[in-house]
């Protein structure tokens, strides 16, 4: 699975559990009570204050991990 800004969370936690593991240490928590947090990467990382280039590289990183 190719992962880009507007990937919604929920198909992230569905596909890698690498990716959530990657997204929780650099304190993006995607995944609430066993539940998949709502929206895309970018709304997520975005609401964390992340910048445009952390994002970018949030996604690079989450690639190479596929």
């Amino acid at each position: 699975m190719q992962i880009e800004r507007d990937t919604p969370i929920e198909e992230i936690v569905e596909t890698s559990s690498q990716a959530v593991a990657y997204l929780m240490k650099n304190g993006i928590h995607c995944v609430v009570c066993g539940e998949p947090v709502w929206g895309t990467l970018e709304e997520l990382a975005q609401s964390k204050g992340f910048s445009e280039a952390e994002i970018d590289n949030f996604v690079k990183e989450l690639n190479k991990q596929n």
